[in-house]
C-alpha cells in the first residue's frame, strides 16, 4: 500500500514539474533578460552601437542589423526610464522594455531583437489631440508627433539639452 501511494505521489509531482516547466517556458519565449552597459547590451544584440546621446540619465544609439534598425537606450534609474516609457509612449509605437533599458523599434524588429535581448514589449497607440485644442496651435499631441513611430522617435527622445 505504501509504495503505491509513493508512485502516485512521486508521478503527480512530476506531472505538476511538467506543466510548470511547459507553462513558463511558453509565457517566456525569450532569453534572460540582458543587464549591462549600453555597449554590453548591444553585442549582445549583435549591433555595433551608433551613441547619439551620452548624458548622465541617459544613453541613447542607433542600432542596425539583421533584425531592423531600432533605438537603444540605457537609462541610470528606474525611475528615469519609467519617465521616459511614460513619455514616449504619447507618441505610439513598440518598445521592448528591460530594467534600465529600451528598444524603440517597429513591432517587427521588436519582436525580433527580443529573441536575443529578453524584455517585455509595450505597444501603444499614438496618443489623440484633445477636443479642446485647436490643429493648428502646436501644443496638441496630434499631428506634430505623427508617426514618430521606431527609430525616427527613439532617436530623439530624451536626447534635446543633453
Amino acid at each position: 500500500m505504501r509504495t503505491r501511494r509513493t508512485t502516485t505521489t512521486v508521478a503527480l509531482a512530476l506531472l505538476a514539474a511538467t506543466v510548470a516547466v511547459t507553462g513558463c517556458r511558453s509565457q517566456a519565449e525569450a532569453p534572460e533578460e540582458a543587464s549591462g552597459t549600453l555597449e554590453q547590451i548591444a553585442e549582445r544584440a549583435g549591433c555595433a552601437p551608433d551613441v547619439q546621446t551620452d548624458a548622465a540619465e541617459l544613453r541613447q544609439a542607433k542600432c542596425a542589423t539583421d533584425d531592423g534598425t531600432y533605438v537603444l537606450t540605457t537609462f541610470a534609474t528606474d525611475r528615469g526610464q519609467r519617465e521616459w516609457l511614460n513619455e514616449a509612449k504619447d507618441y505610439g509605437g513598440s518598445y521592448l522594455v528591460g530594467r534600465k533599458w529600451t528598444v524603440s523599434a517597429d513591432a517587427g524588429t521588436v519582436k525580433q531583437v527580443r529573441e536575443r535581448l529578453g524584455g517585455q514589449v509595450e505597444t501603444t497607440e499614438p496618443h489623440a489631440p484633445h477636443a479642446s485644442q485647436s490643429s493648428g496651435d502646436g501644443s496638441g499631441h496630434g499631428s506634430e508627433h505623427g508617426s514618430g513611430q521606431g527609430s525616427e522617435h527613439g532617436s530623439g527622445h530624451g536626447s534635446g539639452g543633453h
